[in-house]
C-alpha cells in the first residue's frame, strides 16, 4: 500500500511537472482547446487510469507542438540568416556614410576657408556694385531718359538692397542699364508721351528728347519731374531767342539746328524762365520809375522833333545860301529880307536890325532845348530819389522780419536798382541828343552870324564907294 502511494505521487509529480518542462516559445504553437471539467475521481485505480490518460493525451499534445517547432526551425533560420545580412550590410552601410561624413567635413572646411579668402577680395567689389546700383537707381529715375523709357530704376532695386552676393544677371542688367544712359545721352530722338499740361490735365504728345539735358513739345520746353516719373509743361516759357530755337528744332526734319541746352537738367531752365521781363522790371521801379520813364519818353519825342524840325530848317538854309532870291519860309530868308526891303537903312541901323533878327531866330532854334537838358539832370536825381527810397523800404523790411528771407528784401532792392537804372537809361540818350540839337542850332545859328556879317560888309562897301563917287 505504502508502495502504490508513493508510485502515485510521483506519476502525478511527472505529471505536474512534465508540461513545465516540454514548454515551447511563446509564437511556437497553437493553444489547445480548453478541456472540460472532469468530475473527482472516486478511487485510486480510477485516478490511476485518469493520469495514464492524461499522460496519454499531454504525450501526443508535446510530440504535436514539437513537429510545429521543427517544420518552422528553417524558416526561422532563414530569417535569422537574413536579419544577419542586413545587419552587416547596414554597418557597412554605416561605416561608409561615417566615412563619406568626415571626408565631406574636411572638404567643406577647406572650401569655406577657400571662400573667406575670395570673399575677403569679392565681398568689397561686391559692395561697390550694390553702392553703384543704388546711386545708378537714384540717377536714372531723375534722368530725362526714363521719360522715353519708364520703370528702369525698379530693375535696380533687388539689387540695390540685397544683403547677398549678386547673381550674374543683375550685374548684366547693371551693365546694360549704364550702358543704355550713355548711348541714349547722345541722341535726339522723337518719341511719343503723356505729359501734364499747365491746366492740370494729362495728354499724349510728341516729344523731342535732346541727350539728357533738354525736351521740347509744341515747339515749347518742357521738364521732367522725376519724382512723379512725368513730363510737364511750363507755366511760363524763356526768352524769345530759346523759344526761336525750339520752333527751329521742331520744323527740322535732318541738317543741324541752333538749340538752347540746359546741361543741368532743368535747373537752369526752372531759374531761366523766373528771371523777370522787362516789364516786370520797370515794375519794381515804383512810382518813381513811371515818372522817371514819362518824362523821359516825352522828352524823347520832343528831342526828336525838335531834331527833325531843326534838320529841315538847316537844309533850307543851306538852300537859301545858294539862292539870291531871299524866302520868308526861312531864318536867313527873312534875315536877308530886312536888308532887300529897306536897301535905304545906314549901316548902323541894318547892324541892329540884323542882331534883333538873329536873336529872334536863335531863340526859335533854340525852343525846348532847355526841357531836353533838364530832363537829363533831373532823370539821374530822380533814380538816386527812387534809390533812397528802395533802400530805405529794404531797411523797413529788415527791421520787421530779419535777414533770414532774401525775398523780403528782394522788393526794396529792386525797386533801388530799378530807379538809378532807369534814371540813366534816360539821362545819357537825351544828353547825347541835346548836345546834338544844340550842335544843330549852333551851327544854324552861325551861318545866320555870317550871312548877317556879309551882308554888312556888303553895304558897308556901297557906302564907302557912295562916299568916294561923291567927293
Amino acid at each position: 500500500m505504502k508502495t502504490r502511494t508513493l508510485t502515485v505521487a510521483f506519476l502525478t509529480a511527472g505529471f505536474l511537472a512534465f508540461p513545465a518542462s516540454a514548454q515551447a516559445p511563446k509564437k511556437a504553437a497553437p493553444k489547445a482547446a480548453p478541456k472540460a471539467k472532469r468530475p473527482k475521481a472516486a478511487s485510486l485505480d480510477e485516478l490511476l487510469k485518469r493520469v495514464k490518460k492524461g499522460w496519454k493525451e499531454d504525450s501526443a499534445e508535446t510530440k504535436q507542438r514539437e513537429a510545429h517547432f521543427q517544420a518552422n526551425k528553417a524558416k526561422q533560420a532563414k530569417l535569422l540568416k537574413k536579419a544577419r545580412a542586413r545587419l552587416a550590410a547596414m554597418q557597412k552601410r554605416s561605416e561608409n556614410m561615417e566615412r563619406k561624413f568626415d571626408e565631406n567635413e574636411a572638404l567643406m572646411a577647406r572650401l569655406e576657408e577657400t571662400l573667406r579668402i575670395r570673399l575677403g577680395t569679392m565681398g568689397e567689389l561686391f559692395g561697390v556694385i550694390r553702392q553703384m546700383a543704388g546711386t545708378a537707381m537714384g540717377h536714372l529715375d531723375t534722368s530725362l531718359i526714363s521719360a522715353q523709357f519708364p520703370g528702369r530704376g525698379k530693375i535696380l532695386m533687388p539689387l540695390a538692397t540685397s544683403k547677398g552676393l549678386p547673381s550674374v544677371k543683375q550685374i548684366e542688367e547693371l551693365w546694360y542699364l549704364l550702358q543704355q544712359e550713355m548711348i541714349e545721352s547722345g541722341k535726339v530722338v522723337r518719341f511719343k508721351t503723356k505729359i501734364f499740361t499747365t491746366a492740370g490735365k494729362e495728354v499724349e504728345k510728341e516729344i523731342i528728347r535732346i541727350g539728357t539735358f533738354t525736351t521740347i513739345s509744341d515747339k515749347q520746353f518742357v521738364v521732367w519731374e522725376g519724382e512723379v516719373g512725368k513730363l510737364q509743361e511750363l507755366s511760363r516759357q524763356p526768352g524769345s531767342m530759346h523759344m526761336a530755337g525750339a520752333a527751329a528744332l521742331s520744323d527740322a526734319k535732318e541738317g543741324f539746328v541752333r538749340m538752347s541746352v540746359d546741361p543741368t537738367r532743368g535747373q537752369l531752365l526752372s531759374v531761366l524762365v523766373q528771371t523777370p521781363s522787362f516789364i516786370e522790371r520797370l515794375d519794381h521801379g515804383g512810382i518813381i520809375g513811371y515818372i522817371i520813364m514819362g518824362l523821359g519818353a516825352l522828352t524823347f519825342l520832343l528831342a526828336l522833333m525838335r531834331g527833325l524840325v531843326l534838320s529841315i530848317v538847316g537844309l533850307k538854309v543851306r538852300r537859301q545860301i545858294g539862292s539870291k532870291t531871299p524866302s520868308s519860309k526861312n531864318p536867313l530868308g527873312r534875315i536877308m529880307e530886312i536888308h532887300t526891303k529897306n536897301p535905304d537903312l545906314d549901316l548902323e541901323t541894318l547892324e541892329h536890325r540884323l542882331d534883333e533878327a538873329i536873336l529872334r531866330e536863335s531863340a526859335k532854334l533854340e525852343r525846348f532845348l532847355w526841357a531836353v537838358k533838364i530832363v537829363s539832370v533831373v532823370a539821374p536825381l530822380m533814380g538816386l530819389l527812387g534809390t533812397v527810397t528802395g533802400m530805405i523800404r529794404t531797411f523797413t523790411s529788415i527791421v520787421m522780419y530779419g535777414t533770414g528771407d532774401p525775398k523780403v528784401m528782394a522788393g526794396g532792392i529792386s525797386e533801388a536798382l530799378m530807379t538809378t537804372m532807369l534814371g540813366l537809361i534816360v539821362a545819357i540818350p537825351l544828353v547825347l541828343l541835346h548836345a546834338w540839337l544844340n550842335s544843330i542850332s549852333k551851327r544854324v545859328s552861325t551861318v545866320l552870324e555870317e550871312q548877317s556879317t556879309g551882308i554888312i560888309a556888303t553895304q558897308a562897301e556901297k557906302e564907302s564907294c557912295a562916299d568916294g563917287a561923291s567927293s
